[in-house]
């Protein structure tokens, strides 16, 4: 983090007004805000703190260089997102995901559905140790099953985040969950053993809303399965073999094939099933009297790569039955791209190694350690729109107050994933809450009030820290 000669209310000045015009943004677009508008009010935000920069003699050069450093980090999730994309065209055309939703209809009873939904994302997201690949595969799938049975869809999105984001936490294999330790000090399976006083009853709190959920939830009438699942099978040619692809995409992602590989896979093996199996519905997406070669591509391609919109007279349906393909991807990555923006110039002038400074010095007792580590992180979440840096930068920076403290450093490294790794998904502009709103198709705001774990979590670390509940000392390892 750069060291700045920034006072507190100087590093603030392009936050609270980067709040104030994202705030009136979104009353004036709505749902529609992350269409372009929000990146451009980040951008805006940017060239606030570029100012307040200039006044202090920061030259531009090294903004820049920060913006660069921001985006380069960002590389890897823009090239996952577009293959999020290519794979949702090609699961779409192929029947995949069309298969997933007739299935799930038919197995995953209204009143059950919401836990399942959790429990179903926990365990897959815990197998991959990434809740980005849960949400873009079973996601996706739990996203259309939930339409079609007439639930919300910032619902849906919300028991899929929660169970998505429990498993990124717990699991061995998460990049946070290893990321957390490194910087606090303790090693990993201390750390998850150590989490578990915290997240194992948020998890509990969140099945018991979302099972309440699902009992008191009135279903909408129109939302007749057999009407619903007579129509899928109109339209394709549903069968067990389709599983094969997801089932793949599962095993690649656990022998630890990196993720990018894993979905390149998954895209072609979809457009392959797709000419194994859905030949009348590609002759009928390509408008022509007979199929050739060039007609197959074209009509492969434009699954991967922009909107397919599949026919059909089911009202329901009509939402389910579009992929946007790579190109629907690039308004997140237009969001994601700005918001580093926004972050690399932050801390190019130190505005967030000030706000960061300025609220360690708050931390006087064990309580108010914890409350300035939970306060930091998520700052860090909203204003460099990244959950590393959220877990990172306060890692680094309350290392040394928690060992003065005499505290294990199992408790920093919990709190950073309590606080950092959590409540990225709740922040439009944030890398994943960008992503989340890409993948499944719901706006961020959305799915807030449903993702009942993420907000739970740092709620529940100071609900533990305020009552010293099972708080290990550095006395109590030896």
């Amino acid at each position: 983090m750069e060291k700045t000669t920034l006072k507190l209310w100087q590093a603030l000045i392009p936050i609270v007004i980067l709040i104030g015009m994202l705030a009136y943004n979104v009353y004036v677009y709505q749902g529609d805000a992350l269409g372009g508008s929000n990146q451009f009010v980040l951008l805006l935000g940017a060239a606030v703190a570029a100012i307040v920069g200039f006044a202090h003699k920061i030259p531009y050069k090294k903004m820049i260089k920060g913006v660069a450093k921001n985006l380069e980090s960002t590389s890897g999730a823009i090239l996952i997102l577009l293959m999020v994309g290519s794979l949702a065209g090609t699961w779409l055309i192929s029947g995949i995901i069309p298969a997933m939703i007739y299935y799930g209809l038919q197995l995953l009873n209204p009143s059950v559905f919401l836990p399942a939904a959790v429990l179903i994302s926990s365990f897959i997201s815990i197998a991959t140790g990434s809740s980005w690949t849960t949400s873009a595969t079973i996601g996706i799938a739990f996203m259309g099953i939930g339409e079609a049975l007439g639930f919300p869809v910032g619902m849906v999105a919300g028991a899929v985040i929660s169970g998505a984001y429990f498993g990124d936490k717990m699991s061995p294999m998460s990049d946070t969950t290893n990321l957390a330790p490194a910087m606090a000090g303790t090693d990993l399976f201390t750390h998850i053993r150590y989490m578990t006083i915290t997240t194992l009853p948020t998890y509990i709190i969140t099945l018991i809303v979302f099972i309440l959920m699902g009992l008191n939830h009135q279903i909408n009438g129109d939302a007749n399965v057999s009407e619903i699942t007579l129509a899928i099978k109109e339209t394709f040619e549903i069968n067990i073999w389709l599983f094969l692809v997801p089932v793949a995409v599962v095993a690649l992602i656990l022998m630890k094939t990196e993720p990018l590989i894993a979905l390149l896979f998954g895209t072609l093996a979809g457009a392959l099933f797709a000419f194994l199996y859905q030949m009348p519905l590609l002759l009928e997406i390509s408008g022509l009297e007979r199929l050739d070669f060039q007609s197959i591509y074209r009509v492969l391609m434009d699954a991967i790569t922009v909107e397919t919109v599949i026919k059909t007279d089911n009202l329901i349906l009509q939402d389910l039955f579009v992929a946007k393909g790579m190109a629907g991807m690039l308004p997140t990555i237009w969001l994601i791209i700005c918001a580093m923006v926004f972050g690399g110039v932050m801390e190019a002038i130190g505005a967030l190694a000030k706000i960061s400074d300025s609220l360690l010095k708050l931390a006087t007792s064990i309580f108010g350690l914890f409350a300035s580590t939970v306060a930091s992180c998520i700052t860090l979440n909203f204003t460099a729109s990244d959950q590393y840096l959220a877990i990172v930068v306060p890692g680094r920076m309350f290392a040394k107050a928690y060992k003065d403290k005499g505290l294990a450093p199992e408790n920093l490294s919990r709190t950073l994933e309590d606080s950092g790794t959590v409540t990225s998904v709740l922040i439009p502009w944030n890398t994943c809450g960008a992503y989340q709103s890409g993948v499944l198709g719901v706006d961020t705001l959305s799915y807030i009030p449903y993702a009942v774990f993420n907000y739970l979590s740092p709620i529940t670390t100071l609900v533990v820290a305020g009552i010293r509940f099972k708080i290990k000392m550095i006395k109590d390892t030896k």
